[in-house]
């Protein structure tokens, strides 16, 4: 049986997939040397409270462990305060993912059907709440600083967030920062059955006019529509 895309994207959590346990490997956390992770954490929340927007390109690297399969996408993906989001990937994928701030759409092209819920009904991975004004970094995660060094990030912090309140969908999450920006410029989302979720920004752009009609997406015809 095919993964739903829900699932391969990591915003499958918005749904809270159950999943067996597992021990995860990770790098080292740093000694107390320059900034801390409350610190770090402290500044990029106050780079993105003061965005309304945020728009980039990005590159989504999944790892299903079990298979030792990798699937790669790219695309464009949009936030907007409050809790709106527009992940549009590239052809020959097609899929959408649209959050308009009241439910979540989630639209495979392949399978040509729509996974939608509301969201008062869902859970808002924290690893992206931040982005839409609905989550606290501070507030929703335990945070440490990872050796940058041993991830092969030049330029930046690693910071680790383990979820304070916990969640079937995902176990911890990595957030790579640019130390001149404050801006993440890498998520990695890791569950509990290893699997790895990537997604790499670039060209972001911050307060720019969001696309007329960006949160509000129709399925073609005849695509089947699964709600819970």
């Amino acid at each position: 049986m095919k993964r739903s895309f829900l699932y391969r994207l990591g915003v499958a959590c918005v749904l809270g997939l159950a999943v067996p346990a597992v021990v995860l490997s990770l790098p080292t956390e740093v000694e107390a040397a320059g900034p801390t992770a409350e610190e770090i954490a402290q500044r990029v929340q106050q780079f993105y409270d003061s965005s309304k927007t945020f728009q980039a390109t990005f590159k989504q690297n999944y790892t299903i462990k079990v298979q030792n399969v990798q699937k790669v996408s790219t695309g464009k993906v949009v936030f907007e305060k409050p809790g709106k989001m527009s992940w549009t990937y590239d052809a020959p994928n097609g899929n959408r993912v649209v959050s308009d701030g009241t439910t979540i759409k989630v639209y495979e092209k392949e399978n040509e059907q729509m996974f939608e819920t509301s969201v008062k009904g869902s859970q808002y991975p924290a690893a992206l709440a931040f982005l839409m004004g609905t989550g606290k970094l501070q507030k929703d995660f335990t945070l440490k600083l990872l050796n940058a060094a041993q991830m092969k990030f030049e330029g930046g912090y690693v910071l680790e967030g383990t979820p304070k309140e916990a969640t079937p969908a995902y176990q911890k999450v990595l957030l790579y920062v640019d130390s001149a920006t404050n801006q993440v410029r890498r998520v990695l989302i890791l569950d509990a059955q290893g699997n790895r979720n990537r997604f790499d920004f670039s060209a972001p752009t911050v307060n720019q006019p969001v696309p007329k009609g960006e949160f509000d997406f129709k399925p073609p015809p005849g695509t089947r529509i699964v709600k819970p």
